[in-house]
């Protein structure tokens, strides 16, 4: 149930990554309010989130070397 897979983020471009996390963390604050403790769907936003981050980090470096 991966709501965003690592090649998935890897063909996006740097602001539709930046669209997808905004997507994300809107998503992630409607399913905390909603439930009372983590659910499943909220430890997986969580992670999409992080991963997206990862991948413009890495990009913002391989920008920075060239």
């Amino acid at each position: 149930m991966a709501i965003l897979k690592a090649k998935e983020a890897n063909k996006m471009d740097q602001k539709a990554r930046n669209e997808k996390m905004k997507e994300l963390k809107l998503e992630l604050m409607k399913s905390q309010a909603g439930a009372q403790k983590s659910s499943g769907k909220t430890k997986e936003i969580k992670r999409a989130i992080a991963r997206l981050l990862t991948f413009n980090s890495a990009n913002k470096v391989k920008e920075k070397n060239k």
